[in-house]
């Protein structure tokens, strides 16, 4: 890293805390979320927050639109206060607008929906699927590019209990407690989606979460967008198109890794037919 480049991270963690200290201290004056996006992690999270951020009604957080407060130990520590801060000034007359975040390791986190339904009983969570085996690759290359993932993705997959033996029991046990391995190297874990949405439905209310097939969804004619402005009670605008966001071209997944990976989700994929009420794209 360059001085120039040190310079410029230490004015952005600057005013970062400056942000954070003024939002807290006028936390009280802040819009509620009326959102969170909670999942899963490489499923069109970030594509569809900035669709929904081009929104005329729609305020964004101040510093980014990922808070991690529900998922993250020191966060979650500092208190509501640190978290309201995050959001908008409410303003008066604009009884229209509306905000939210979106931070996808939400819905994978033990903790997470339990403390939104205690913080926010009426916020709006959304989740959007897509085929776990896809997505298991998609998460393997961003930790992989990002240096949280020093193995092949073979070795990745094999090491993968290990690395997640007790470390849910564990966060669960002790709040403090922040698992890098339950966060970064859940390939297999986080696509077993039936489990997670079940107990989003038991923190939240089913009502309370919309449940999105990605390639459904944010297919090119956008047919199915009046579903999340229904959902949210918010006005029908709708993006002129669907916005691409954090793809990694890459090359093809090893057919063995394939065929693997599909069998690890048999099970889960039937018990998610049952909780959902229909077969999604990945299955037809």
């Amino acid at each position: 890293m360059t001085t120039l480049d040190t310079l410029r991270s230490t004015a952005r963690s600057g005013a970062r805390a400056v942000i954070s200290a003024v939002g807290q201290a006028s936390a009280p004056l802040r819009m509620d979320p009326t959102f969170i996006i909670a999942g899963a992690q490489r499923c069109g999270t970030t594509s569809l927050y900035r669709m929904l951020a081009a929104h005329p009604d729609m305020v964004a957080p101040a510093l980014n639109k990922g808070i991690h407060y529900f998922d993250t130990a020191n966060r979650f520590r500092r208190g509501q206060k640190f978290y309201s801060g995050h959001f908008p000034l409410r303003r008066p007359g604009t009884g229209t607008s509306f905000t939210g975040e979106g931070s996808p390791y939400y819905l994978f986190h033990p903790l997470a929906m339990t403390r939104i339904a205690a913080a926010y009983p009426e916020v709006k969570a959304i989740v959007l699927l897509r085929d776990p085996v896809e997505r298991a690759y998609s998460a393997y290359k961003q930790e992989k590019s990002r240096g949280f993932e020093t193995l092949g993705f073979t070795e990745a997959l094999a090491a993968e209990p290990g690395r997640l033996r007790g470390e849910e029991e564990r966060i669960v046990a002790d709040p403090s407690y922040q698992s890098f391995s339950h966060q970064h190297h859940a390939y297999v874990a986080r696509g077993h989606y039936a489990g997670q949405i079940a107990r989003a439905f038991d923190a939240l209310g089913r009502d309370h979460v919309l449940i999105l097939d990605a390639d459904d969804f944010l297919s090119s004619e956008l047919s199915q967008w009046h579903l999340l402005t229904e959902f949210l009670g918010i006005s029908p605008w709708r993006p002129a198109q669907v916005l691409q966001s954090n793809a990694r071209p890459s090359e093809r997944m090893d057919e063995q890794q394939r065929a693997w990976l599909e069998e690890q989700f048999t099970d889960d994929n039937t018990e998610l037919i049952a909780l959902l009420g229909y077969v999604p794209s990945w299955l037809r």
